[in-house]
């Protein structure tokens, strides 16, 4: 009898255990997007090249071009979800978009929220400087000192560089990329760290207003952030990410966004 409640219980396990197999692969969010036509990425428009507004209203951008390379490989539509960015990762946790595609940097506290496909670019931070201090700051372990001060944007991989690497420098925040570094331009603040390919295209903008430290000084791959047990989708886009390497797509849209300026003046 003893034996029977065992493999009875065994058998009880195993059907719980197919079940909640069955369950997890049901709720791919690869099954919503092909039911209902649609791929929808969460992005935060304004951060040059990736995701911007254009003057026309569009979205457009490196990420913008690979969501919609990705849309048309599944046979769906591409649907922008143009969302804040303290608020990116709750919006896809709760359903109001299938994936972010942001230039987000794969970091350990975000990957207890959600899961990252394979790396599909990696950046670091660089530092944008104001005309004064040409030739006194030669790298970012120079503004060391409590009489710079540091301006970025709350809550990305520039706040936590500053924070750690730059911890006596005086830190000041701000919503956006482009009031963070506007800081420099008015003299308002000394440098402005960020994210490499934002920093190089705003100095080549602003060639007589600012400097530009273009050696990163962190390592920061970017990934595509999903919802957690959902490895149907997890496979699917690092397998898509290996077709479109091999077949030229990624280095087609890569040149169209971070070799050529010729973009600028859809947003300038």
């Amino acid at each position: 009898m003893k034996k029977l409640m065992t493999y009875a219980a065994a058998g009880v396990v195993m059907a719980c255990a197919a079940l909640s197999s069955q369950a997890m692969a049901a709720e791919s969010a690869l099954e919503t997007i092909v039911n209902s036509g649609n791929l929808r990425v969460c992005f935060e428009a304004g951060y040059m090249p990736f995701e911007m507004k254009a003057k026309d209203g569009r979205f457009i951008g490196f990420d913008i071009d690979m969501g919609k390379q990705m849309a048309r490989a599944m046979g769906v539509k591409f649907v922008p979800v143009n969302t804040a960015w303290d608020g990116i990762i709750p919006a896809l946790q709760t359903g109001k978009c299938d994936i972010i595609m942001a230039g987000m940097t794969i970091t350990p506290k975000r990957n207890l929220k959600v899961n990252f496909a394979t790396p599909y670019i990696v950046i670091g931070q660089s530092i944008i400087l104001s005309p004064k201090l040409k030739g006194k700051i030669t790298s970012y372990k120079d503004l060391n000192d409590p009489k710079y001060t540091i301006a970025t944007k709350l809550g990305t991989t520039g706040d936590e560089a500053t924070k750690r690497y730059l911890p006596k420098a005086k830190l000041d925040l701000y919503d956006t990329e482009a009031d963070s570094v506007l800081q420099v331009v008015n003299g308002k603040a000394d440098a402005f760290v960020y994210d490499m390919p934002f920093n190089a295209i705003y100095a080549a903008q602003h060639k007589n207003q600012v400097i530009h430290l273009d050696k990163p000084f962190t390592y920061e791959p970017l990934g595509w952030a999903i919802r957690q047990d959902d490895p149907n989708f997890l496979n699917f886009l690092d397998n898509y990410m290996r077709q479109i390497r091999g077949d030229g797509s990624y280095q087609r849209i890569y040149d169209k966004w971070f070799k050529s300026d010729s973009w600028l003046k859809q947003v300038q």
